[in-house]
């Protein structure tokens, strides 16, 4: 059984920076794909950050050079970074892995509130 848990949502000023964390139960961590998404009401699931367990990075363009993912493997635990926030940055952020046989498991997530 995979569960993630995140924390780190906070409310923080306009140019404030936050770190998420996301801590993952279960043996494939090391395998596997991690995800950060968020989500604002009404919209669909938007993927920020990807580090694969190739190492490959991707970011998407509204946070570029603003977030990092990381990830560190003897701790099980992924990590997004955020810094100089935006009041567009204002919604619920979503771990996920994704395991070698392409199944998904998502955290809670945790709401992220920047006030100008």
């Amino acid at each position: 059984q995979v569960q993630l848990v995140e924390s780190g949502g906070s409310v923080v000023q306009a140019g404030g920076s936050l770190r998420l964390s996301c801590v993952i139960s279960g043996n494939m961590f090391t395998v596997a794909h991690m995800k950060w998404y968020r989500q604002s009401p009404g919209n669909a699931r938007e993927m920020v950050a990807r580090l694969g367990s190739d190492r490959v990075l991707y970011y998407a363009a509204p946070v570029k050079g603003r977030f990092s993912i990381s990830r560190d493997d003897a701790r099980k635990t992924a990590y997004l970074q955020m810094n100089n926030l935006n009041t567009g940055d204002t919604v619920v952020y979503y771990c996920n892995l994704e395991d070698a046989r392409g199944r998904n498991f998502w955290g809670q997530g945790t709401q992220v509130t920047v006030s100008s």
